[in-house]
């Protein structure tokens, strides 16, 4: 069974991500602890909130080399979710230009409305165009609606990391993909069945 380590830097609700992961097969473990990053099969990065909060409250747990030693160097199967994927980009603009972990070429800008019938934040169910066969997408048709919350997105400079997109406030880049290191703006564990799907195909990776 899959060992997902959960990072906890006090952004969001972890039971709702954990009870997903449990749901889908694999045994999560939700942790502040920058040593027990060494266990995971799988690590999954979650998050609701201010990208300058999310990577100061990283920093300070001591979670940054922890992640970069895991992900990087041991190349142990990441996932960011919403925040957490963010936070993968060099920087981020909210509040205050903020470097971010840098594993993703682009940087984290607000969504601009796009006609009088956009509402920023982008609150609900929205649908995907993939780019590519991403493997944690596969087997997701494209009318298939995800739960997304945000207002924030990254725009991604190397087009092969971009693995789908979403089209709202003109279109926005709605998962990412870099070897073994993925991301979605959209919350699998809040998207019902296709959600689940999309943890299923992380946890097998």
């Amino acid at each position: 069974m899959s060992n997902v380590v959960i990072v906890d830097y006090g952004m969001c609700n972890l039971d709702s991500i954990a009870r997903a992961v449990e749901e889908c097969g694999g045994n999560p473990t939700v942790t502040d602890q920058p040593r027990e990053l060494s266990n995971a099969t799988q690590i999954i990065l979650p998050g609701v909130g201010a990208f300058p909060d999310g990577m100061r409250n990283i920093r300070e747990r001591g979670l940054e080399s922890a992640l970069n030693d895991e992900v990087i160097g041991n190349k142990i199967p990441f996932l960011g979710i919403c925040l957490g994927m963010q936070l993968m980009a060099n920087s981020g603009e909210e509040v205050e230009p903020t470097k971010g972990l840098g594993w993703i070429n682009g940087d984290v800008v607000k969504l601009k409305a796009k006609g009088d019938d956009t509402r920023i934040p982008h609150i609900g169910w929205n649908v995907l165009e993939k780019t590519w066969d991403v493997p944690i997408l596969e087997g997701i048709e494209e009318d298939r609606d995800f739960y997304f919350v945000h207002s924030y997105h990254i725009k991604v400079n190397n087009e092969d990391q971009i693995a789908a997109y979403t089209p709202y406030a003109g279109k926005f880049v709605s998962s990412v993909c870099h070897d073994h290191i993925f991301g979605t703006q959209f919350h699998p564990e809040k998207s019902q069945k296709v959600g689940f799907q999309v943890l299923k195909n992380f946890l097998k990776y």
